[in-house]
């Protein structure tokens, strides 16, 4: 009998220490989503704001701002929704039209001297910095979560209790991920 009641108290307790550790991966897994929302909030903040900056200089140049405002919209619509893989495919695309901003910007020496424009894409690049650093973060809680989650004993815990797999925030082309460039000088 003492025998029978031993395994049942290792068995709960492994259990219970299974669950505390799915748990806690999970909550630093919706932290880590939650910075990175946050990143993603100033970043399409200071992308309209850099449209806004541009626009007073390139009047002619509607259709490359009304391509960044369309991705920028697009990018917080997925955002919003939550899902990781959406929006690293949306923000993808922002990038993208972001670099053809940038481009017109050099075509345009009062724009480039601008103070204002100097400014936004300084804190542009600071959010893309953040925002990679906590994509790092949030991607290697997930894939800590999920090894627990598709490893045994955790496994047993995970489908009794219903913990599920995250998915990874992760660009389509590494390459999108970099800053885009340019000189501010004249």
């Amino acid at each position: 009998m003492w025998v029978a009641f031993g395994v049942a108290a290792v068995f709960t307790v492994g259990t219970l220490v299974v669950f505390n550790r799915l748990v806690q991966l999970r909550n630093r897994a919706a932290g880590a989503w939650a910075d990175i929302d946050v990143q993603l909030k100033k970043r399409h903040d200071l992308v309209g704001n850099l449209v806004e900056a541009v626009k007073g200089y390139a009047h002619h140049e509607k259709q490359v701002l009304e391509k960044v405002t369309a991705a920028r919209t697009s990018a917080e619509t997925a955002r919003a929704k939550g899902v990781p893989g959406e929006a690293g495919s949306a923000e993808a695309a922002l990038t993208g039209e972001m670099g053809k901003l940038f481009v017109l910007a050099e075509a345009y020496p009062d724009l480039k001297a601008s103070e204002q424009f100097a400014q936004l894409h300084r804190a542009l690049t600071e959010v893309e910095n953040d925002l990679e650093n906590a994509r790092r973060y949030y991607n290697a809680v997930v894939r800590d979560l999920n090894t627990r989650i598709e490893s045994i004993p955790d496994l047993i815990v995970a489908r009794t209790f219903g913990f599920r797999a995250r998915e990874f925030f992760s660009l389509d082309d590494r390459g999108e991920a970099a800053v885009p460039q340019v000189e501010l000088t004249s």
